[in-house]
């Protein structure tokens, strides 16, 4: 008997235990892409922000953030990007999530951006925030090259803004920014753009994308396995410079897709001839559009985005050019910047063509945007022989 009754107390005791660690325990989750984050919080929700901005608001609004159990969300999604190898880019897209699921965008905007600006800070990023007409406007570090993204200076540092888009025109010579003085002692480090992976992210589900084009009076026929949640990854990523526009890899799944195919098909080539099959398969695989007539602005579309898009421009295809080369052949290359157009040299084994030299080496342009003309491996358009280029970027296998 004395024996039962203490097993009742056990059980008795476990029920309270549960029952209360129930009562402080509130479960949070981050849907990101086919996974669901999880954290426990002791609070059931966190506040939203309802005053007009100002900078004595936005501060108490910081004092009573830095207040609240917010590490076991900071936590998960630290984990999270070390565990998956995140890129600084596609981190900020989890912390959107994150920020997305504390207030959501279309309910308070501003407790939105708040939220993102807190969790990227907390993360170890020196970022900012700053008024202009009443918007306000939430800028990261970075000593990249980024352009048509409006940015101010600060103690030597340049601060790129990240919610421009959201705005849309804000003119910045008529209005003056005012930047909210906050001290967040995590926040130190820069923001990268480099997007130097693909994380292996699960879709809901995947499409198939058939690609046909001729070479030699054969038809070859790809069908390429595309991630849905890729383009919304790169919404709004910015335009970059070369290097590290040209180094934006494929997603797992796209890549098992098609360089296999495309190795498979030069395989039995020399390496002049597998380059100029690479080169007709960039130019008539895909339909060509300037970004101006597409999108009514400059965009860079990376590889694999070339893949998903109907249209693409001179841009884009040398960067996916440049790609599935570098894939193949891993040679070093060339990017020839022209006034109005992009293209690739290739280095070969021996000079070919009307061969450019760079640093004491040849390279033969291998323009793989569409032609008038049919241009082999080593010519350049006739109607650019004349004009003058700089070189955008090198790339040496290796380096």
């Amino acid at each position: 008997m004395q024996k039962l009754r203490f097993i009742i107390r056990i059980v008795s005791l476990l029920l309270l235990l549960q029952i209360s660690r129930s009562s402080y325990a509130h479960p949070f989750e981050i849907r990101f892409y086919g996974d669901t984050l999880k954290a426990e919080l002791p609070v059931a929700t966190f506040p939203i922000y309802t005053h007009a901005i100002d900078m004595e608001a936005v501060r108490s609004f910081y004092a009573q953030l830095n207040e609240l159990p917010y590490q076991p969300i900071l936590h998960a999604i630290r984990d999270y990007k070390q565990q998956h190898q995140l890129s600084d880019w596609i981190y900020y897209q989890l912390i959107r999530k994150t920020a997305q699921e504390l207030s959501p965008k279309e309910q308070n905007y501003n407790s939105y951006t708040l939220y993102k600006w807190f969790f990227l800070s907390k993360s170890g990023y020196d970022a900012r925030l700053a008024v202009i007409e009443n918007k306000l406007l939430f800028y990261v570090e970075t000593d990249e090259n980024i352009y048509d993204i409006p940015s101010f200076e600060r103690d030597g540092k340049q601060f790129i803004c990240l919610n421009y888009h959201d705005f849309g025109k804000i003119d910045f010579t008529k209005d003056l920014l005012l930047p909210i003085e906050l001290q967040v002692d995590e926040a130190k480090n820069a923001f990268s753009y480099k997007i130097e992976a693909m994380p292996d992210l699960v879709p809901g589900q995947f499409t198939e994308k058939d690609i046909r084009f001729s070479y030699k009076n054969k038809v070859y026929k790809f069908k390429v396995v595309l991630n849905p949640d890729v383009p919304t990854l790169f919404k709004n990523y910015p335009v970059t410079d070369f290097e590290s526009y040209f180094n934006i890899p494929m997603s797992p799944q796209t890549y098992n897709s098609l360089i296999p195919s495309l190795k498979k098909a030069v395989s039995k080539m020399s390496m002049e001839q597998g380059v100029d099959y690479l080169m007709e398969f960039t130019r008539n695989a895909f339909l060509y559009e300037s970004d101006e007539e597409a999108y009514g602005k400059e965009k860079r579309l990376s590889p694999e985005l070339t893949l998903f898009s109907k249209y693409s421009d001179c841009d884009d295809r040398a960067a996916f050019f440049f790609y599935i080369v570098k894939e193949i052949y891993n040679r070093p290359m060339i990017v020839l910047l022209y006034p109005t157009h992009v293209t690739v040299a290739v280095n070969f084994d021996k000079p070919l063509g009307n061969a450019v030299y760079y640093k004491n080496h040849a390279y033969a342009v291998c323009d793989p945007t569409p032609q008038l003309e049919n241009m082999p491996v080593g010519e350049l358009s006739p109607r650019l022989k004349d004009v003058p280029y700089t070189i955008a970027y090198e790339y040496s296998p290796g380096r």
